[in-house]
């Protein structure tokens, strides 16, 4: 019996990522006969067991291969497979050894299988199954887990992609579908394949509801509390599109608390053999009002160092002209109803407004063309005496200071201005 080599990920198996399923290197679909999926979803986190049934009905033996799309935020922990009743397992191996182990069973003529990811579309797996021989039945079985994602009006959404039953396309389906191959055209009442899904909730949140855009059984709680439940397709569900759950809980923003015990077969200190617990939180973040107060202070270093380039490798642009794109864009994004006024400092100062002025489209707009005449020639960086004059300058109600500093770093008496900084930081952002 062959060992199924779990490895790193080279090259992918199938060049069309979008072709799912049991395939050979002609990527002509093996006949799927079922698929049976054991969906377990604990507060956030889905664990997901898919066994799909095919049957080689070719008269001769056909290496095949096995491709399945992932969400990215899975993870495969097992793979499994049984061909004419023998079982065959993943293990994890370095990839040069696994590819070299799978190729010596090929080469005997044994059943050997290679999980991979395929290089250029991580959602994608591929897993190299080997020979499968004429008439002989294989039952692979996938397990992984996957953080479910949240909608925005609080629901749990997982996903089942339909792209996994590849052997008939559906008559009067979309021209454009994933799921056009090179196979039959027949009536839904006709696939010759069914899935069977049966799906455990369980959350310290309750369980309100569960949708699907699929037929469901009644949801059946399993406990006074509606802390778990169960629920499964309807009879005869042929698969011919996604298959979505949306679970609802009741206290979805109250944090909680999981506990898993070690397995006792394993090594205690170890990753499997040691307790976990996992922690679930959905904060409840309100939605932050848009900030329409603020005075705005912009102070731009027009000494003559800011004429320099921006570094020794980049002398396409000064550093006064990329302040300036920067002062532009700041310009153009403050909030309606605010304060602003523009400084230029060196040896001496200059403001563009007496006083600062209310944000609308006028005053921004002189404060546009006013910075596109700003250059680099004002002498020194004395930037304490225009630093002191703002700061002693009347407050505006309802508007909090926020200074923003455009220099290149060589400012005149660094720790008068430091001083200075620090004796009003309570009336300030800086």
């Amino acid at each position: 019996m062959s060992s199924v080599h779990n490895v790193s990920f080279p090259q992918p198996c199938i060049t069309m990522v979008h072709l799912c399923g049991l395939l050979t290197p002609q990527e002509e679909p093996v006949p799927l006969k079922s698929i049976c999926v054991t969906l377990s979803i604990c507060e956030f986190v889905a664990g997901v067991s898919a066994t799909l049934n095919y049957e080689n009905e070719e008269k001769v033996p056909v290496e095949v291969f096995f491709v399945f799309p992932m969400d990215e935020d899975s993870a495969v922990y097992s793979f499994e497979a049984i061909v004419d009743g023998k079982k065959i397992k993943a293990e994890l191996q370095e990839k040069m050894k696994a590819h070299s182990s799978y190729e010596n069973a090929i080469r005997q003529g044994q059943q050997a299988f290679l999980l991979e990811e395929d290089k250029y579309s991580r959602d994608v797996f591929c897993c190299n199954v080997g020979n499968l021989p004429p008439g002989s039945k294989a039952a692979l079985t996938l397990k992984y887990v996957q953080e479910l994602p949240l909608e925005a009006d609080g629901a749990l959404r997982y996903v089942l992609p339909a792209i996994l039953n590849p052997r008939y396309q559906l008559s009067g389906g979309p021209e454009d579908s994933c799921l056009k191959m090179k196979t039959p055209v027949i009536p839904l009442e006709d696939l010759p394949y069914t899935i069977s899904l049966v799906a455990t909730i369980s959350s310290q949140h309750g369980i309100e509801r569960i949708q699907s855009n699929c037929t469901l059984s009644p949801t059946e709680y399993l406990d006074d509390k509606k802390t778990s439940a169960q629920v499964s397709l309807g009879d005869g569900h042929k698969f011919d599109r996604d298959v979505e759950l949306l679970i609802y809980y009741s206290e979805v923003h109250s944090p909680s608390v999981a506990l898993e015990m070690g397995k006792p077969t394993q090594k205690p200190d170890c990753l499997m053999g040691d307790p976990a617990a996992m922690v679930s939180f959905y904060p409840d973040i309100p939605e932050a009002a848009p900030v329409t107060c603020g005075e705005f202070v912009f102070l731009m270093d027009c000494s003559g160092s800011m004429q320099g380039p921006m570094s020794k490798q980049d002398k396409s642009q000064s550093r006064i002209d990329a302040a300036k794109e920067t002062l532009i864009l700041l310009l153009k994004s403050l909030p309606i109803g605010c304060y602003f006024n523009v400084y230029g400092f060196g040896s001496s100062y200059e403001a563009f407004f007496p006083n600062s002025v209310q944000y609308t489209q006028q005053t921004m707009e002189e404060a546009l063309r006013r910075v596109k005449l700003m250059r680099a020639d004002l002498g020194g960086t004395e930037i304490l005496i225009p630093l002191q004059f703002i700061y002693r300058g009347p407050s505006i109600p309802g508007h909090p200071l926020q200074l923003f500093v455009f220099t290149d770093g060589e400012v005149t008496d660094t720790f008068s201005v430091i001083r200075e900084v620090r004796s009003n930081r309570e009336r300030h952002r800086y």
